[in-house]
């Protein structure tokens, strides 16, 4: 099984802002979420920017339209990998997100035109995961069984992994086995406000719960000391 990373979610108002945030973190954090606030604001010049640090960009759009749309938005964001301008250190992407509510003809177009765009760019094809349901949800009687089987339809369709809360990450691992990623967001330290999220754990519940990338926001962004939050974070992770 992949072993746990840390991915801290950019999620702030301006490029000045997160430009500051990835500088502190620099030498600790290897991974980052650009969601559709940032990307919305500043597109392609924030991926590229993190890219040319040599850093990962999860590129959390959840893409969800007919088929040949998200394939054509999947083949785009795969093309993000080229560097503009032939840098050595330029990361490719690393990993984005379409939501499986789309159904399972729209998921393999998105697994489709990913490997084919990767190959046609001679570039590492980034994981694709699918959003099952969304941490702000309230847990009710079928969230579990539904969850689960849109699991089952991303891994069928050809994805990498899926996003879900903790609550039912050891669920997924346990029926997808060991190498299906579970990226897990709603991650918060013990003493941490829940703010928005309802169904959220501490780095240790999610890494013995199976998640292989636990995504962390305001907990670090808004802490005293970002850097010794993220350090914590990760000690607790690697532990």
């Amino acid at each position: 099984m992949k072993k746990p990373q840390l991915i801290l979610a950019l999620d702030l108002e301006n490029f000045e802002e997160a430009r500051q945030l990835i500088d502190d973190l620099d030498d600790s954090v290897e991974i980052f979420k650009v969601g559709s606030q940032m990307f919305t604001s500043y597109g392609p010049f924030i991926t590229r920017y993190l890219q040319s640090k040599g850093k990962k960009v999860f590129l959390d759009l959840k893409f969800h339209d007919i088929p040949n749309t998200v394939a054509s938005a999947v083949k785009s964001a795969v093309s993000l990998s080229v560097s503009p301008n032939n840098d050595p250190q330029f990361a490719p992407l690393y990993m984005l997100t379409v939501h499986t509510v789309g159904g399972k003809e729209m998921l393999e177009a998105a697994a489709k035109a990913a490997k084919e765009q990767a190959k046609a760019l001679n570039v590492e094809r980034p994981f694709i995961v699918g959003v099952t349901v969304l941490t702000s949800a309230a847990k009710d009687a079928n969230l579990e069984k539904t969850v689960l089987e849109r699991a089952r339809l991303a891994r069928e369709a050809g994805l990498d992994g899926v996003v879900a809360s903790v609550e039912e990450a050891a669920m997924i691992r346990r029926e997808l086995g060991p190498d299906f990623l579970i990226v897990t967001p709603g991650i918060r330290p013990a003493d941490a406000s829940l703010n928005d999220q309802k169904r959220v754990a501490t780095p240790k519940v999610a890494v013995e719960a199976g998640s292989n990338f636990l995504v962390v926001g305001r907990p670090i962004i808004q802490a005293p000391s970002r850097r010794e939050a993220a350090l914590n974070i990760l000690k607790e992770i690697n532990e």
